[in-house]
């Protein structure tokens, strides 16, 4: 009985220690990764003027919004953004249900020619064309320019689908054949059955594809080589901060009718990336919860 008294005291203190490691090695992890991205919220909340002197890492020593009113007065802000959200919903959208709807037929065995379907899939993931190649394909297919440049290429991902596949292949086969003796045709138990099942792995592509559309600058940088109007606001930031010099960055403040000495380049950009960050940040809380749930919940009742 002492020893076993004896074993439960020792185990129990070495838990105690392991927990108390893993607490403070995660809370530095956890500490090195918010802590940029509160340094940056904090310093574009700050006058840009008092900003310049430095010794600003906590809170704000001067609060001023006056950079984001420079930011939200600029009209081709605004612009930005409506093409960002609008290419953020549509892509998520055609991303998420094109992938599904090819991804379900392939993950039958029986499905004619799925292997050859399956081996071009997977070369696709290890080779591509190049960036000329590609830029030469969307002009001859008039995309040059066009909304659906950053709509039609994310359709689809090779690698979403084999996510989908994997999932839709852990779903019961007496699902579907308990449907089939319904009458159900194979598109109806598709959407009324096996999508409605699927909202974790749902979740988790609309949120690849989500934060993918939301994050993309490359796209307005190639494809639109005359419709700033068409730039998303990742562009935007990034041709603002690339565009460093004060000159230009005075002429867009005396344009908003906001004395140079309100704001800076650096306080403005600070600003545009806390405003293009915090959307996608609301949004994941959100579709977290799918993660953690078990896959097929409530599919088959007893």
């Amino acid at each position: 009985m002492k020893k076993t008294a004896g074993t439960k005291i020792k185990r129990s203190k070495g838990t105690l220690i392991f927990d108390t490691v893993n607490y403070i090695f995660m809370i530095l992890i956890c500490f090195l990764c918010i802590y940029p991205i509160w340094y940056v919220v904090v310093n574009s909340f700050n006058d840009a003027k008092d900003a310049m002197l430095g010794g600003i890492y906590w809170w704000p020593r001067k609060f001023s919004l006056e950079n984001y009113k420079t930011v939200f007065e600029d009209s081709s802000v605004l612009q930005a953004f409506k093409v960002t959200i609008g290419k953020t919903v549509l892509g998520t959208l055609l991303t998420v249900f094109f992938t599904a709807m090819v991804s379900y037929p392939l993950s039958k065995s029986h499905l004619m020619g799925r292997k050859v379907y399956m081996m071009f899939g997977t070369i696709t993931m290890f080779f591509a064309g190049g960036l000329i190649p590609t830029f030469i394909l969307f002009k001859h297919l008039n995309l040059l320019n066009n909304f659906l440049v950053y709509i039609i290429p994310m359709a689809f991902n090779f690698f979403n689908l084999l996510i989908f596949i994997s999932f839709f292949r852990e779903i019961p086969a007496s699902l579907e054949e308990s449907a089939k003796i319904d009458g159900a045709t194979d598109w109806k138990i598709f959407v009324k059955v096996i999508l409605p099942l699927s909202k974790p792995v749902l979740a988790t592509i609309a949120l690849f594809a989500g934060v993918g559309q939301w994050n993309d600058y490359f796209g307005g940088l190639m494809f639109m080589t005359n419709r700033v109007d068409l730039e998303p606001i990742q562009t935007y930031l990034y041709r603002m901060v690339a565009q460093v010099q004060s000159s230009q960055m005075a002429q867009s403040i005396s344009a908003s009718n906001i004395t140079a000495s309100d704001t800076t380049s650096t306080s403005i950009k600070l600003a545009a990336m806390v405003i293009t960050t915090l959307p996608i940040c609301c949004v994941y809380p959100f579709l977290q919860k799918y993660f953690v749930k078990g896959m097929m919940i409530g599919a088959v009742k007893e």
